[in-house]
């Protein structure tokens, strides 16, 4: 039977019945892999040889030596988090050392997107706890993590099979058990992940208008930073702070030609809830206009009512739940990465 007329059959497109029938082989190939492993574990009869503390001398090594700093630094300071990684599990027979591990992945610096490895730290005062990996400390387990989704779109299925196909040999050559999800599970993940993003990431603004007279960037300079407002490292908008963190920002203005209107801009997901920004934001704005002789309008030039305003705090309402609902709240860690 051609394949269009079975995946017609069975209420399916060409594509779900591909990507189901790989899901499948690979679950085969996960259970094939992890029963051979531990049946050649069962019949060892020598103990695996942990590194003496030479390992970790100042001789050099044959290849060259990894630098832990450098391998932090290309993962970033982020933690591994479920709800918007996909997150696969090696799991060791016993504990084995953090350089072992590093030097296995050095051939991962071209991989080209963003990923994270964590340990399962194996002794001393932080047994059980997980951790960025460590030359001098030991492993009973790592997590390997890339991100499912983000402003450019969810993952790709050339770079997720890229990112498996190395976990896989990861594994092989570590001696390691693999705890991996349906490619085709993942795939939907990234999906789910990337629609909730795109509903709500949603940039807030509100315009001043200047009808009398335009401003000289000295002016709005002057009249902004009196207020606290920080100028951009672009040097060409401002924003606006709480305990370090930028609340809101100004749209880019032109330092050489005269400043006709400023817009605010409030990015929603990527601020905390609880800071209460469009009211910080509605507040200055109004302050603002009130002392550059402006009016405060929305995108669409209509100056901006009490009923306005009203219907922008209900949508925030509605978003601001739907992130909650989703597990990923307005400012969290996970939201500023999801919506970079």
């Amino acid at each position: 039977m051609p394949l269009d007329q079975f995946a017609s059959q069975l209420g399916l497109s060409e594509l779900q019945l591909a990507l189901g029938a790989v899901g499948v082989l690979f679950l085969i190939w996960v259970v094939i892999y992890n029963v051979r492993n531990a049946r050649a574990k069962s019949n060892e009869t020598e103990e695996r040889v942990e590194p003496s503390s030479n390992t970790f001398s100042t001789e050099p090594l044959e290849t060259a030596p990894v630098s832990v700093d450098v391998f932090n630094q290309q993962l970033g300071s982020q933690t591994i988090d479920p709800r918007i990684d996909c997150v696969i599990a090696l799991r060791f027979n016993q504990a084995i050392s953090g350089i072992e591990i590093l030097e296995a992945l050095k051939s991962w610096a071209d991989l080209p997107i963003p990923w994270m490895v964590d340990g399962l730290h194996a002794t001393g005062p932080q047994e059980g706890v997980w951790e960025t990996l460590e030359a001098n400390h030991s492993y009973l387990e790592i997590q390997l993590a890339v991100q499912l989704a983000n402003r450019r779109g969810p993952i790709g299925v050339l770079e997720l099979s890229d990112f498996c196909s190395r976990v896989q040999a990861l594994a092989e050559s570590l001696d390691a058990q693999i705890d991996m999800p349906a490619v085709n599970a993942m795939l939907d993940s990234a999906k789910e992940l990337d629609a909730l993003a795109a509903q709500s990431d949603i940039l807030l603004g509100m315009n001043i208008v200047f009808d009398q007279q335009t401003w000289s960037w000295p002016h709005i300079e002057s009249s902004l930073t009196q207020r606290g407002y920080r100028l951009n490292t672009a040097a060409n908008s401002f924003e606006y702070m709480v305990d370090g963190k930028t609340v809101f920002r100004t749209g880019t203005l032109d330092r050489q030609a005269p400043i006709g209107q400023i817009t605010f801009l409030l990015e929603v997901p990527v601020v905390a809830r609880h800071l209460r920004p469009f009211e910080l934001m509605l507040n200055e704005a109004a302050d603002v206009a009130q002392a550059l002789q402006g009016r405060l309008v929305d995108d669409n030039g209509v100056h901006l009512t009490e009923n306005s305003v009203y219907i922008i705090r209900e949508q925030l309402d509605s978003l601001y739940a739907q992130l909650d609902k989703a597990g990923i709240p307005a400012g969290s860690s996970a939201a500023l990465r999801l919506f970079s």
